[in-house]
């Protein structure tokens, strides 16, 4: 009888619970969704509010600028690169003290706002003074001082970079790999924000071919020539992990395959007997094109574009994206010049960087960052933009061989210019032809890192019709690293 009650109630049981079922179903589900709003509520107001909010068409930042006096941009070491002054009769000016040297950085905000000044809308439009303050302004009419924002940027290094690059066109940018924090961003020819205005129909004329608006660190897209020539070894060593190493290639001069297509190394130069890590070292092109000739085009293909080609980049401001497109169907000439880093490839400064920072840090890249903190008109740090992982590039194994060949190219390569350095330098250079008006230039190219007494830099150079980058481009990150490591480090 006992055995029948207890059997009874658990029989109950078991009924309530099953009749429960699609009550507890429809809770736990209504539970998922309302964490989920929660959830995307948290992350728009962290991440994505301030972009939408101080996105130039929304019109609350009409709103927000008739309250408050925008805020400074200022550079790391405390410069100020951009404020708002008042005349007698309140009215406003924004005013850009380096003129042209900061442009590309900080952008411009009459016709529309670029750089920073368009990134960092909300917040310079933002005013965290004492809320007894930010009352009392409001009842009065009086406006609030806006929040100075404080970028990564290094106003000296900035200089160096720019000064060390000269009068030609071409970029120079640098990032420290440990942090992503980026250093320094020259773009030349450059413009004058604070004559934007005045400037902006010779700026914008069809016939101007001077190309000053174009941020060429991030937004010009280049033939990569001989720095692409890291993908391409790659792409060797991971279809031939056995045999790699007896790779050898008597170089003349010139190479000339199996259907009668010649390519030359730069100058015409006879390297010699070359094995893989000397022909990446002395940038051999006859070499690398036997090699194109013989790799997988999926494979390459594949390989490319896990290191960020036709990808987008985790970058904030503007860029242009990298291009690397070949076929099974495209010519044995297409695969040996797309090998060299010539063909239909094409690389902004930017993803260069991005590439031999990740080498800097054994693989990983950090994501690039130019926004630092926020201070209060009374000086007071109330925000820090701090530094985010956004993956690893290279597997160790490949980061070490990369390197290894990096650094032979700066003791027996074409990275001379680093060779004498207190630091140990890390380079690939790089000339990249390319048809213009006048018949055939060359870009010159440099990518390199290096690291001093804990202190680490990566830079990328590119300077428009330089010719070799061995001469032109690799002493100004030469200049750019010394100025960093040896005053940091």
């Amino acid at each position: 009888m006992m055995r029948t009650k207890r059997k009874g109630r658990q029989e109950s049981r078991n009924g309530r619970r099953l009749q429960n079922r699609p009550i507890l179903a429809i809770t736990y589900g209504v539970c998922a969704v309302f964490i989920g709003l929660i959830a995307w509520l948290l992350y728009f107001v962290i991440l994505e509010a301030p972009l939408v909010i101080g996105n130039t068409y929304n019109p609350r930042v009409d709103l927000m600028a008739e309250r408050v006096v925008r805020g400074e941009i200022v550079s790391a070491d405390g410069q100020t690169l951009a404020r708002t002054d008042r005349d007698q009769e309140g009215t406003e000016t924004r005013v850009y003290p380096y003129g042209s040297l900061f442009a590309p950085v900080t952008g411009y905000m009459q016709k529309g706002k670029t750089g920073v000044e368009s990134l960092g809308n909300f917040y310079l439009l933002s005013s965290h003074v004492n809320i007894l303050e930010r009352t009392l302004n409001d009842l009065t009419g009086q406006k609030s001082v806006g929040d100075d924002l404080w970028l990564t940027i290094d106003s000296e290094l900035q200089q160096t970079a720019s000064e060390a690059l000269g009068d030609r066109r071409g970029a120079v940018m640098a990032m420290d790999p440990e942090t992503g924090r980026i250093l320094c961003m020259v773009s030349k020819p450059s413009f004058d924000p604070n004559t934007i205005a005045a400037d902006w129909d010779s700026l914008t004329d069809p016939d101007n071919d001077q190309g000053q608006l174009l941020n060429r660190a991030a937004q010009g897209a280049y033939p990569p020539g001989s720095t692409f020539k890291i993908l391409t070894v790659l792409a060797y060593i991971h279809e031939n992990p056995d045999s790699w190493q007896s790779f050898r290639f008597n170089c003349t001069g010139s190479y000339t395959d199996s259907e009668g297509n010649t390519i030359r190394c730069y100058g015409g130069e006879a390297h010699g007997e070359q094995s893989l890590e000397q022909a990446f070292a002395n940038s051999c092109n006859g070499a690398f094109a036997q090699i194109g000739g013989e790799l997988s085009v999926s494979g390459f293909q594949s390989l490319a574009e896990s290191l960020l080609f036709n990808k987008e980049l985790p970058y904030s401001l503007p860029y242009t994206k990298s291009r690397f497109r070949l076929s099974e169907t495209d010519s044995l000439f297409v695969r040996e010049q797309t090998a060299i880093g010539q063909g239909e490839t094409t690389m902004s400064p930017l993803h260069s960087l991005l590439l031999v920072s990740a080498l800097a840090k054994d693989g990983e890249l950090m994501q690039p960052m130019i926004l630092d903190h926020l201070e209060n008109g009374g000086g007071e740090t109330f925000r820090s933009f701090h530094p985010q992982r956004f993956g690893r590039l290279f597997s160790q194994e490949d980061t070490e061989l990369l390197r290894q060949m990096m650094r032979k190219t700066v003791t027996e390569g074409t990275g001379s210019a680093f060779r004498d350095a207190a630091y140990e330098a890390y380079a690939k250079t790089g000339s990249a032809e390319y048809q213009s008006q006048e018949g055939m230039k060359t870009h010159a190219w440099c990518s390199a890192f290096a690291e001093y007494n804990g202190c680490s830099i990566a830079v990328c150079v590119l300077a428009e019709d330089g010719k070799s980058g061995g001469s032109t481009a690799a002493p100004v990150a030469r200049a750019v690293m010394d100025a960093w490591l040896l005053q940091q480090g």
